[in-house]
């Protein structure tokens, strides 16, 4: 078995190579190829520390020269600061084939994934991107969307550092109103446990991705803008039910899976509004780590 470390990590895997093998991974999941473990934690506190262990999973079939395999990503949390590590097994044997440090896949595989969303229901047309938050999660998702349209303006919302990042693409520090009315494509990527905008300001025809929390005592958009949203995507129905407090009043029969998606596109008129809501699965995690392993030789 292999160790893989969070050097060769980042390394081996980019921004495009994360997007395909996710497109791959959620194909794979839309044709019922793939299945998923949903994340369980255990929390407690030991003398005034916060301490937390969570587990997620998936099996993937081989795909081309990538082989089939069992895979879970395991994290701790000590007082909110957060260590990953993904460990590979092989599907023909059983045997552990790799175990990776993680960090770096948390932060590209959760804007990969929103980039495959992008990919499949950001109109061709769109020419501005709007970001709430300056964190990881903001800049990463500004790296990843950037080059999937031939965007024009980069608006960036956030408490603080908006400026900083904002300089960084080119783009400019506006309000959350500005941010809400003149995004064609809107991510999302904050702590806020209330809605960011009013969802009447967004335009027809725009596309948002609310990837900031994964708890249900949390959310980033309003019942307006799912009230006015044509398609809702989540990663998998089943962890979007257990972790998106953004979806509580939204009834799941409106909701489609990204591998759903993926695997059979939807057409979609000019002025319908797309919603991506990301909670997180390890599906992601498991098929980025195939890909290094791959990469590296453990598989």
């Amino acid at each position: 078995m292999q160790l893989i470390t969070e050097a060769q990590v980042i390394a081996t895997l980019d921004r495009d190579t994360a997007r395909q093998a996710l497109h791959a991974a959620f194909a794979q999941h839309g044709h019922g190829q793939a299945q998923v473990l949903a994340r369980h934690r255990a929390t407690s506190a030991v003398d005034g520390t916060a301490l937390a262990i969570s587990a997620m999973g998936a099996i993937l079939q081989a795909d081309g020269d990538l082989p089939a395999v069992l895979g879970t990503k395991v994290y701790s949390a000590r007082n909110g600061r957060y260590h990953f590590l993904v460990s590979l097994f092989s599907a023909d044997t059983g045997a552990p084939l790799a175990t990776l440090e993680a960090n770096e896949f948390t932060r590209l595989r959760t804007a990969a994934a929103t980039a495959v969303a992008t990919e499949l229901l950001a109109r061709p047309e769109a020419r501005t991107l709007a970001v709430f938050g300056a964190g990881i999660q903001a800049r990463a998702h500004l790296e990843a969307l950037m080059p999937l349209r031939h965007f024009e303006r980069v608006l960036v919302c956030a408490r603080s550092g908006a400026e900083a990042l904002a300089a960084e693409f080119g783009g400019e520090a506006v309000d959350a109103a500005m941010a809400a009315a003149e995004g064609d494509v809107i991510v999302t990527a904050t702590r806020s446990p209330t809605p960011l905008f009013d969802g009447a300001r967004v335009r027809p025809g725009a596309f948002v991705a609310a990837v900031g929390s994964s708890t249900r005592a949390a959310r980033e958009l309003d019942d307006t803008l799912l009230a006015r949203a044509t398609t809702i995507a989540v990663e998998w129905r089943t962890a979007a039910e257990l972790e998106a407090g953004d979806l509580v009043h939204c009834p799941a029969e409106r909701w489609v899976e990204l591998g759903e998606l993926v695997a059979r596109p939807r057409p979609r008129a000019a002025a319908d509004i797309a919603v991506y809501k990301s909670v997180g699965i390890g599906l992601e995690d498991v098929a980025l780590a195939r890909v290094v392993a791959r990469r590296l030789g453990a598989c």
